[in-house]
């Protein structure tokens, strides 16, 4: 994994202002959470990191390098976005190697990396299921499994999760460690509609 740094980012569309003067530090292998209404800068934010919104001012640096002009591609960024992204014609074990493929990555360790995705959202059982035989739960952690099955260093996700039904109470710091161990949690807020953001909490979990 790697640091992200936002720099002074702002996104504007003509007069509306979506994300104003934001920075944040994403420490190396925190679990960070932006908490906020609709329209506040959440997923914009989002979007820039992983290149598929360009900033209208400031920096955004992953790791030592400044990534503005880099592709989405090579960017080495997860996306997972709040709709499930699974392709209907693909069983749930397509659907995860189908990144792999893409990235041409050695097919030779392509079953061990679904595996260990599936291990991580608890879809062992539904391997050979097409996205219309899942729940609602099930999909949505079936569109989250791509984004570990690459071993990408640093992740996204969009909007709500919250049909994956986690087990145990929620909590701000709750030990992600599925993901990846030790690692740190953090909640942000938006402070305003128009990006500007306070920390409202941040705890280790080892």
């Amino acid at each position: 994994m790697a640091e992200i740094q936002l720099r002074s980012v702002s996104k504007r569309w003509g007069g509306f202002v979506g994300v104003d003067n934001f920075d944040l530090t994403i420490a190396d292998r925190e679990f960070l959470v932006l908490l906020g209404p609709s329209g506040c800068g959440k997923t914009t934010t989002m979007r820039m990191i992983a290149g598929l919104e360009d900033t209208t001012e400031g920096e955004i640096v992953i790791g030592d390098r400044v990534v503005n002009d880099l592709d989405p591609k090579d960017r080495d960024v997860a996306m997972v976005f709040q709709s499930y992204g699974l392709y209907p014609n693909m069983n749930v074990y397509e659907n995860i190697r189908f990144p792999l493929k893409v990235r041409k990555v050695d097919p030779s360790t392509h079953d061990e990396r679904v595996r260990r995705a599936v291990e991580m959202v608890e879809l062992g059982d539904f391997l050979h299921r097409r996205p219309a035989e899942l729940s609602g739960g099930q999909r949505q952690r079936g569109g989250r499994a791509p984004a570990p099955a690459p071993a990408p260093p640093r992740g996204a996700g969009a909007a709500s999760a919250g049909g994956s039904r986690p087990r145990g109470p929620p909590s701000a710091s709750r030990p992600c460690s599925s993901w990846t161990s030790p690692c740190r949690t953090s909640m942000r807020s938006c402070a305003s509609r128009r990006g500007r953001r306070s920390r409202t909490s941040s705890t280790s979990s080892r």
